[in-house]
């Protein structure tokens, strides 16, 4: 595996891939986002019974495959059984639930940067970011593009840090507590990630001079990622980059590496 000294933030990640144009965090969503000419994606990724990590968002099956039950008491194979497109439209049933060795050997091939967001069931945290993180280490194609780990978890990204201390990594917020920079350090972040919604300029003037570069998830209008950008904001995430397009935005970002 290639360990970056730089992880470059484009202004656009795809979210979930590309969430409004293909079944969400899926080898379509990552083919339609490329092709709508996204240079990273963000997608999910937890643990099944087995401790096999997957691209899924929510832990219960039901609302993105045709099956039922939750990912963290289901087998791998169990999982597998079940469409993961046919939801969002027929043409995707053949889509299955991917595994994150075969969400990586994609990312090389599309040539794609990534954000990979650690989901946990409650207890689970620490071994989640752990098993993540090592499969990124055994894993990673050398020609992949840069990668960075985020959650909502501290537990998860110290327990990534300690397995992969090379891969940066995020914290997201939804409202920024008060003590955001103190959880940030503790976790040894390099990015800030916060919804939209509860961002305004005094807040992200304050992060960008801690010298954080702030990530804005999940947005959808022109005018809003205008705003956002104005406000010195790096990246947005975008369920449909269609919709961004001609919406301002800064020059690429290069973000130092973190070594420990």
């Amino acid at each position: 595996m290639r360990h970056p000294t730089f992880a470059t933030l484009p202004p656009l990640i795809g979210h979930r891939g590309a969430a409004a144009c293909a079944p969400e965090n899926t080898l379509a969503g990552f083919r339609r986002a490329r092709a709508l000419n996204c240079r990273w994606v963000e997608f999910d990724v937890r643990l099944t019974s087995d401790r096999q990590p997957i691209l899924l968002h929510d832990d219960r099956l039901q609302r993105t495959t045709d099956g039922r039950g939750k990912a963290s008491a289901l087998s791998l194979a169990s999982i597998r059984r079940h469409s993961a497109g046919a939801w969002f439209d027929p043409s995707y049933k053949e889509e299955r639930v991917p595994t994150l060795e075969e969400a990586l050997r994609l990312l090389a091939e599309l040539r794609l940067g990534a954000n990979i967001e650690l989901k946990a069931v409650r207890g689970r945290e620490a071994e989640t970011g752990a098993v993540v993180a090592e499969r990124l280490v055994q894993l990673c194609p050398s020609n992949l593009p840069e990668l960075l780990i985020s959650s909502f978890r501290p537990v998860a990204l110290a327990a990534a840090r300690a397995r992969a201390p090379d891969i940066a990594r995020g914290i997201l917020f939804r409202a920024v507590p008060t003590n955001w920079r103190a959880i940030a350090e503790e976790a040894g972040c390099a990015t800030i990630h916060v919804d939209h919604q509860r961002l305004y300029a005094a807040l992200a003037d304050r992060i960008r001079a801690a010298g954080y570069p702030l990530l804005a998830y999940t947005v959808n209008d022109r005018e809003r990622a205008r705003t956002l950008f104005a406000w010195g904001v790096s990246s947005v995430f975008s369920d449909d980059p269609r919709r961004l397009e001609g919406a301002t935005a800064p020059d690429r970002l290069l973000l130092p590496g973190l070594a420990s």
